[in-house]
């Protein structure tokens, strides 16, 4: 080394050690990183320091080192490595001043790659023999564990030659550990040795005590815990730790029993849980002698806990049992563990599913249950045991209440049990006798045991052979007559569910059966006036049909059936169109809703995608005869815009889901038809040859065909390209500009607006929307314009549009939007058009329809306009304020949680502003956009408690409208629920800042407690009941 480096270093340790100032050492490492010296030089440079007679001094000597070695430990060679490593042992024997910074300078070494063989031992040797790690701080005992971990990574077998000696140095090392920062990593170390095969000796129980002496965990964080720990990664560590090995049996499952009397219910789940895990370690021979004593403990928490989290985790400790008595492989000379638990538990439950009236029933169910589903094996000794005595249980009682309760008894051991692919049912034996039960069920008049029977029914359909070719059609027969006959809305959802979960499993006899009664129930003719029909009975045969069109929606989920059922559902709409049925509005939108949910739920495969891009033509084929037909007495209910409405998902749900080739076949058929009156692809092509359907001056009934459309083109993958796209756009541009239809003019502006979205960037698009923006601003700037409404409606879909994609023009549009705030014609739509730009669409514009939406688009929009909205608000006239207010608690309210907590503060005294807005929308709004900040009110918040309180009291009765006209408002009674929970908030304030308005709050609260409502009397009541409890002994 240069006379000039040595003295660089010389200065270096001098201004450390003796001038004190500690950012030497990082210069020291840096100069050492740089070559300029290497680390047993500095060593001898340290010489004199290392050597002196004090402590102190000898201690900051230490901790230069150490301190450079944490940096450059991955420079060392072998040979350095070595030499410290004998050095920093010695140092351990020295004054306790000193120990702290050699253990820093250890954890280091531990580090390096070059570890000398044999140093792992050396160095642990010499921490367990020099220190007692229980009388260093907190950071030092942190640094010994993290010792232990980087050499059990890296040194694994060296460590296992130690024996038993390194388990009992671990053990001496974490003895009346407190700190969970540190029980973390003791606990790491604990289950690594456990799982990983040392050799533990002698030692087996003094590793568990040292460790199951904090079992169950009990630890609440502190407030605003820096470190993060809770107390699941505590009992998680511990539970991996005590599950870890078999040979903690014979200590584990004692004190288990012994924590499961504990009156705490986190102990007793913890007890629970942590049996459930041992149970996937061990063994039947570690579970045998203590069989009684866990038994006896388990039912006891499950017959006795009012808790379901105890008796959840009970039932699955019983299950985790049986499973692993169930992996025990029987010899000649052993006893079957399994079966000696079994009868245990059958001993103690099976009399009481005698019982049905008795409360012990359901855990005792809930408990051979529970062992039932565990094995194949347990299933099969408890099916044996209890089905015969329930099935004759069942038929032998004439009480529904009773046979209910044992039939829904028989529904949790009707299951499917994990089993290898050869093995049979255990419900084989009994399959007679519970289809029996079963048929017997559903052919019973009350409700709870019909649909109690059907859910048997659907787990018997699911289990391969229980169900016979003559069982399922005898099933759907009584499925059928049940959608005939049966009037109660939960009997016939019941039946829905059931027939959908077995045409899953057996089409044909849906096919061959439930699917001509049906269509032959839907296509009856109605009963003639001249019959005495009445009004009631009209309504009960119209009930029957959207039942039997329910029906077939849910079983179609199988290509097969799809074929089948499709046709009928479009058949109702053809005759509900040509008058040849009596359907009903109400009837043909449930067979629409019908069609939606088939394309939703149908199983995507090529027939199915064949048959709905099928159905396309059919729909629009309909909607186009409807639209030309002229002037009769039968006006067909496809012109009626909910019906309408009701097709759109379901052209919208097919083409989402169409393969490439058959979407772009139905955008090209569905353009050309739209712009051309191109009809040869529709069915029964009989239309006119000149049709344009997006023309405004036509009739409203082909205008507002555009909706079924946007449905086509607006939901296509966006690699299928839509042709004479800008030609289309011209066209509902001109559309939506010029109708004054509102279905029309609106669905065009959707439309316009889908395609946009997913229009590639360029100057192409930019130049379209400069000219419709300029098109637009024209009409909105004149207030004379007869269609400023249409052109406002143009520009807030495309403005959602372009917001979605991060479009740069967007910022143009919505810029227009809020010029409108204070428009006197438009202003108020324009308010509850920032609902729109910030809430999902459905019809268009999600991620269903595979638009372009871009993750945290309302943040980023809140963002850059929430200052605009402000300055507008406060350069606005008085009467004009209430249209920013209301939007912007609309972009709030829509803002996720958490950005509201962040930004309320800052906007806090426009919201409060907002609570005095006579506009319920805008209160209703705010009022939900608070309630979220005041259960963790920020200061801002608590230094406006004075404004907050007065304004909410007010809104908690309406005292401007009569009693009559508050009963028949349901946005004003929004306004009272929002503003009674946001007081019933405001009583978790700090107790000090909210007691001077306590008895102004409990006054105020009389009125709502006296409301007309009762939704508002039960809010008012559970606020007043914390206001009145506060300042009380027993109070929060």
């Amino acid at each position: 080394m240069m006379a000039a480096d040595s003295a660089l270093l010389l200065g270096l340790v001098e201004e450390f050690v003796l001038g004190q100032q500690d950012r030497k050492a990082v210069d020291t490492a840096t100069e050492l990183k740089a070559g300029q010296f290497t680390i047993l030089q500095l060593v001898e440079a340290l010489g004199l320091h290392l050597t002196s007679s004090q402590p102190q001094t000898r201690a900051r000597g230490v901790q230069l080192l150490s301190s450079v070695l944490q940096e450059c430990h991955g420079d060392l060679t072998e040979r350095e490595v070595e030499v410290l490593i004998v050095f920093y042992e010695n140092r351990l024997k020295d004054h306790y001043v000193i120990t702290p910074h050699v253990i820093q300078g250890l954890k280091a070494l531990t580090k390096c790659s070059v570890l000398p063989p044999g140093s792992a031992v050396s160095i642990l040797k010499s921490l367990f023999q020099d220190i007692h790690v229980q009388s260093l701080m907190l950071a030092e005992r942190s640094c010994v564990y993290n010792i232990l971990i980087q050499l059990m990574e890296s040194r694994e077998s060296e460590l296992k030659g130690l024996g038993a000696d390194f388990v009992f140095g671990f053990v001496q090392s974490v003895d009346g550990e407190r700190d969970p920062r540190n029980l973390l990593l003791a606990f790491r170390i604990a289950g690594k040795i456990v799982r990983e095969g040392y050799d533990l000796g002698k030692f087996t129980e003094e590793l568990f005590e040292v460790t199951s002496c904090y079992f169950p965990i009990d630890f609440s964080p502190p407030p605003n815990d820096p470190h993060g720990i809770t107390q699941e990664e505590l009992v998680l560590a511990l539970r991996a730790v005590l599950t870890g090995t078999p040979r903690f049996a014979e200590f584990l499952l004692p004190l288990i029993i012994e924590k499961l009397d504990s009156d705490v219910q986190s102990a007793k789940v913890d007890s629970l849980q942590t049996l459930t895990a041992c149970a996937s370690v061990y063994e039947h021979k570690e579970l045998a002698q203590f069989l009684p004593g866990l038994w006896a403990s388990l039912r006891r928490e499950v017959f006795q806990t009012a808790s379901e989290r105890v008796e959840s985790a009970g039932l699955a400790a019983v299950g985790s049992l049986t499973a692993c008595l169930s992996r025990s492989v029987l010899n000649s000379d052993s006893e079957d563990s399994l079966n000696v638990f079994l009868e245990l538990v059958l001993k103690d439950c099976q009399h009481h599913l005698c019982e049905p009236d008795l409360k012990l029933v359901w855990p005792s169910a809930k408990l051979l249950q529970a062992t039932s589903t565990a094995s194949y094996r347990a299933s099969h000794r408890v099916a044996a045991a209890v089905l015969p005595s329930l099935i004759e249980q069942y038929n032998s009682r004439t009480q529904c209440a009773q046979r209910r309760t044992l039939l829904e008894v028989l529904q949790g051991f009707v299951h499917p049990v994990k089993s290898s692919e050869e093995d049979e049912s255990v419900l084989l034996d009994f399959r007679q006798s519970l289809c029996s039960v079963v048929f017997s069920a559903l052919s019973e008049s009350n409700a709870d045991l019909q649909i109690t029977s059907m859910r048997v029914l659907t787990a018997l359909g699911q289990q391969t052979g229980l169900l016979l070719e003559s069982d399922v059609e005898l099933a759907v027969d009584h499925l059928t007559r049940l959608i005939l006959e049966e009037e109660d809305p939960k009997v016939s959802l019941a039946v829905v569910e059931c027939a959908g979960a077995l045409a899953r499993l057996h089409p044909a006899a849906f096919i061959s059966k439930m699917v001509p009664r049906l269509k032959e129930e839907i296509f009856s003719e109605p009963m003639a006036q001249g019959d005495s029909a009445t009004q009631s009975q009209e309504h009960s045969q119209q009930a029957v049909r959207q039942r039997c069109v329910a029906a077939l929606a849910a079983v179609s989920s199988r290509p097969s059936l799809v074929q089948e059922s499709t046709p009928v559902l479009l058949q109702v709409l053809t005759s509900a169109h040509t008058g040849t049925g009596a359907f009903s509005l109400e009837e043909v939108i449930s067979v629409c809703h019908s069609l939606q949910k088939i394309a939703e739920q149908a199983q995507d495969t090529e027939e199915t995608g064949g048959v709905f891009h099928d159905i396309i033509p059919r729909l629009l084929g309909l909607a186009l005869q409807a639209a030309l037909q002229g002037s009769s007495d039968h006006r067909s209910p496809i012109l009626e815009e909910t019906v309408l409405s009701a097709m759109v998902p379901i052209i919208s749900t097919t083409c989402a889901r169409l393969q490439s080739q058959l979407a772009g076949q139905t955008a090209s058929r569905a353009v050309s038809l739209f712009l051309d009156g191109d009809v040869s692809f529709l069915p029964e092509n009989a239309f006119p040859s000149q049709i344009q359907l997006l023309k405004a001056g036509d009739s409203r009934s082909q205008s507002q065909m555009v909706c079924l459309l946007m449905g086509c083109v607006c939901w296509l993958p966006r690699t299928v390209e839509v042709p004479q796209m800008d030609r289309l756009l011209l066209e509902l541009e001109e559309l939506s500009c010029t109708s004054d239809h509102p279905l029309s003019y609106t669905s065009a502006a959707k439309c316009y607006a889908g395609l946009v979205n997913k229009s590639p960037a360029g100057e192409a698009l930019d130049s379209l929307i400069d000219r419709m923006l300029k098109r637009i601003s024209t009409e909105l700037d004149s207030a004379s314009s007869p269609v400023r409404t249409q052109a406002f409606t143009l520009l807030l879909w495309v403005s959602k549009a372009l917001l979605l994609r991060y479009h740069p023009l967007s910022t143009a549009l919505t810029d227009k939007l809020f010029s409108l705030l204070s428009d006197p014609e438009l202003g108020s739509l324009a308010a509850d058009g920032f609902s729109l730009l910030m809430s999902d669409s459905q019809d268009v514009l999600n991620r269903g329809s595979h638009a372009d939406v871009r993750i945290m688009y309302r943040q980023r929009f809140f963002t850059e306009n929430s200052a605009k909205l402000v300055e507008g608000f406060n350069a606005a006239v008085q009467e004009k304020k209430s249209g920013y207010l209301k939007a912007l608690s609309h972009i709030v309210n829509n803002l996720p949680r958490q950005v509201q907590l962040t930004e309320l503060p800052a906007l806090l005294p426009l919201l409060l502003e907002a609570l005095s807005c006579p506009d319920q929308g805008v209160q209703v709004s705010t009022l939900s956009c608070l309630q979220p900040v005041l259960l963790d009110p920020p200061s801002t918040l608590i230094t406006q408690l004075e404004v907050l309180v007065g304004r909410t009291l007010a809104l908690t009765t309406s005292p401007t409208m009569s009693v009559s006209e508050v009963c028949l408002t349901s946005s004003s009674q929004k306004v009272r629920i929002a503003s009674l929970r946001c007081i019933h908030a405001l009583s978790r304030f700090p107790e000090h800042e909210i007691m001077p308005f306590r008895a102004r709050v409990l006054r105020a609260l009389a009125a709502p407690l006296d409301d007309h409502k009762r939704v508002v009397r039960s809010e008012a009541a559970v606020a007043r009941n914390e206001w009145f409890l506060l300042g009380s002994p027993g109070g929060r």
